[in-house]
């Protein structure tokens, strides 16, 4: 026997195997596909109408079933045959029902129109459930079962909690309302002292060096009096670091400072704020305030809007008052960006905004019901770095996915759970 017959003989017996499994059961219900908990059937497991929809079949009567959804929301569009051939939809009273994961049940009925029977309402998404078929024609009945999954994956509690897999109940939430805006650290003004000669006269004696950290009260340097050619010590008035060196020995101490010392853990952010915004920054408000490359964060209070503009950007100054730990990881001088709270508004329901993700041409998040997750596409609306409104797609309590997404995307993917009619 040639290759050409081998292969067409492969191919009858599958068919032939694929058949007996449809209409293996005389209820007349289609067996889940093995490993189903892990995503929809895939095109293969089951057999495909004229419509490229899902057969399902009882004897010599069988019903083709269709998700339409080109230009219009998706809805159940069911075709039916006896022996193969077109039957006329007004011979046949249909119902589904479709069982959520979490217990909720969309019921659907069908009406005849032109050569198929229609649904009598949407098919939201996701299209995940099990679905069960009731068709009666000519005095007899027709039941069918099976699941049809897609964006769900299991996974056990021991492997959810390795992979950092957390969640939460979305509910009501204060978002803040947010202004970005840019700016810089500088020492604040009682974090910066100047070493000066009490008297004039001559510099005997420099103890301090640039760089140097020092004590407040430490002896910096040494001036002989011009008046009374006393020699006096002149201390640091502060603690810090020595940050400007001004004079040697030698020279004549007059007003300018000897030494500069800036206390690195004394520090604050000024901000830039443009006319349209400086009705809306209070003191007090909370500021995010971010390294350039947002690897550092921190929230800190508006300590003081200063009165006067800039005359060339006709800008105010906000300075943002900074804790000490900011002085691990921010420095005088560094380029930072605030996102400043000017208001709150309640949202009826919201999800964290690190929690989204991308499946399809969707921004979901993975709602949680015991060890199965799903997801659920979101219709969003405001939006601020930690809290993401929600206006549909998720119901009130509903426990989902903050972190670990990400895996259980890569699961979802992994098993192949498609969005397929």
């Amino acid at each position: 026997m040639n290759a050409y017959a081998l292969n067409r003989l492969a191919r009858l017996g599958l068919a032939i195997t694929a058949a007996a499994l449809l209409t293996a059961c005389g209820d007349g219900k289609q067996k889940p596909a093995e490993g189903a908990e892990h995503g929809a059937a895939a095109a293969a497991d089951y057999e495909r109408g004229p419509h490229r929809g899902r057969m399902l079949r009882d004897g010599d009567f069988a019903v083709e079933m269709t998700i339409f959804e080109d230009g219009v929301d998706p809805e159940f569009h069911v075709y039916a045959y006896r022996k193969d051939k077109p039957i006329d939809p007004r011979q046949v009273q249909l119902t589904v029902e479709l069982g959520r994961l979490g217990g909720a049940v969309d019921r659907f009925a069908f009406a005849p129109q032109s050569d198929y029977l229609r649904g009598n309402g949407v098919v939201t998404e996701p299209h995940s459930f099990d679905v069960k078929v009731r068709a009666v024609e000519g005095g007899r009945t027709h039941q069918w079962a099976y699941p049809s999954y897609e964006g769900r994956t299991t996974i056990s509690a021991e492997a959810a909690q390795a992979g950092g897999v957390k969640s939460e109940r979305a509910g009501p939430v204060l978002l803040a309302e947010l202004v970005d805006m840019a700016g810089r650290v500088e020492i604040t003004p009682e974090g910066e002292g100047d070493v000066r000669a009490w008297y004039p006269g001559r510099i005997m004696a420099m103890t301090g060096q640039l760089g140097q950290q020092v004590r407040k009260g430490q002896v910096l340097a040494r001036v002989e009096s011009s008046q009374s050619l006393q020699t006096y010590a002149i201390p640091a008035p502060i603690g810090g670091v020595i940050v400007q060196k001004n004079a040697n020995v030698g020279d004549v101490a007059s007003d300018q400072a000897l030494f500069v010392i800036a206390d690195p853990t004394k520090l604050h952010a000024e901000f830039f704020v443009y006319p349209r915004d400086a009705e809306r920054v209070r003191v007090g408000q909370k500021v995010e305030v971010r390294s350039l490359s947002g690897e550092t964060r921190i929230v800190a209070p508006v300590e003081a809007v200063l009165p006067t503009a800039d005359m060339a950007s006709q800008t105010l100054m906000a300075h943002v008052h900074l804790p000490p730990s900011a002085a691990a990881t921010f420095r005088p001088g560094m380029g930072v960006e605030g996102s400043f709270q000017v208001a709150t508004q309640q949202a009826p329901l919201a999800v964290r905004t690190k929690a989204l993700q991308r499946f399809r041409d969707f921004t979901v998040v993975f709602a949680k019901v015991g060890n199965t997750y799903e997801v659920r596409m979101l219709e969003l609306g405001r939006r601020t770095p930690e809290w993401t409104e929600v206006l549909g797609g998720l119901e009130p309590g509903t426990e989902y996915v903050t972190d670990g997404a990400f895996l259980i995307r890569a699961d979802i993917d992994k098993s192949g759970a498609s969005h397929d009619h």
